[in-house]
């Protein structure tokens, strides 16, 4: 997902978002552990993009807090 809509998003949005990327990569684990992993490199895709939904929620709650 592209940084520039995951900053139009919602707090609810992105808070959904963030559990579907939290169950994809339970998913691809899961698949990994279990040798049907097609493309390893999904899974730290999944992983920076999680980072990515986290630091964008913790920016729009210190804008909240600061104006």
């Amino acid at each position: 997902m592209e940084l520039k809509k995951m900053r139009e998003m919602t707090e609810a949005e992105l808070n959904a978002e963030l559990m579907k990327m939290k169950k994809d990569l339970f998913n691809l684990r899961f698949q990994h552990v279990t040798g049907q992993l097609e493309n390893p490199v999904k899974m730290r895709e999944t992983k920076k993009d999680i980072a990515r939904v986290k630091t964008i929620i913790r920016e729009k709650e210190l804008a909240k807090v600061q104006g």
